[in-house]
């Protein structure tokens, strides 16, 4: 159950807490939802503030009527006044790492050029019927220095990323699905019931060991194989030790058995 909704930014952010679940919702309808300065700093501010909860455990991240985020507010550049700000940047860019906790994207409509930066950003996206994924500032000269151009490839594949990104071409929810840019689909209008119940989901399983599992397949880009298992089995210990073993028992004695879950 919902426990209470805060607004940010004049309104720009919105935040809901439903019990370990935060829902962020950029809430600028009358643009798309597109971001100005202060709304991807306030962004990265409620962020941080969920990853510092203890009580919190996954956020969603969506958008206002019908939209998830048709990037950054092109009125504002062309004013020449966020030219030297950076979605990716040090001054409080939101995508400039991943957080500790998982976050769903729940996409409604549009979420294009830094708009699709934000849902790449994303450990998971629900992608509604109405979803619309692209690069769309490639026909006004806009370059993507938000993490799109490392995180899109390694969720699609380098030859996918490029044909999205070096033609901006929408790419629809069924696509978006296929190429594994979308992970589950959902009924126009209903993208976050489905986040919030994956949410949910997550949220009720002991923690550890997904979180340990969570930071291995982040960071092990950076490193050789077997470094990187090393550091896959160094971080799943604290899970073994404070966690599995209890559960273990539980499945033992009779809990969880053929695949279920309660």
């Amino acid at each position: 159950m919902t426990e209470h909704v805060t607004e940010h930014a004049h309104g720009k952010v919105r935040v809901e807490h439903d019990g370990p679940v935060t829902i962020v919702t950029i809430n600028r309808p009358e643009v798309k939802n597109a971001c100005d300065v202060e709304t991807v700093q306030t962004l990265h501010d409620v962020f941080m503030a969920f990853e510092a909860d203890a009580s919190a455990r996954v956020a969603i991240l969506t958008g206002a009527d019908g939209a998830f985020c048709a990037g950054a507010d092109l009125a504002e550049l062309a004013s020449g006044s966020a030219l030297g700000f950076c979605w990716a940047g040090k001054d409080r860019g939101l995508t400039r790492r991943r957080l500790a906790k998982p976050v769903i994207a729940a996409v409604e409509g549009h979420a294009v050029a830094a708009g699709l930066a934000l849902a790449v950003w994303c450990d998971m996206r629900v992608a509604a019927a109405t979803a619309v994924f692209g690069v769309f500032c490639r026909r006004f000269g806009g370059p993507m220095p938000n993490g799109c151009t490392v995180r899109l490839p390694r969720i699609v594949g380098e030859s996918r990323a490029l044909d999205m990104l070096m033609t901006g071409r929408p790419v629809g929810a069924e696509e978006a699905l296929a190429m594994g840019l979308a992970d589950r689909l959902a009924p126009a209008g209903e993208a976050l019931v489905a986040a919030r119940e994956l949410a949910h989901q997550l949220a009720g399983f002991p923690q550890l060991a997904m979180l340990s599992d969570r930071a291995s397949t982040i960071s092990q880009w950076d490193y050789r194989e077997e470094a990187a298992i090393d550091r896959e089995i160094a971080g799943s210990r604290p899970a073994f030790q404070e966690q599995f073993q209890s559960g273990a028992g539980r499945f033992v004695a009779g809990a969880g058995r053929h695949g279920a879950f309660d």
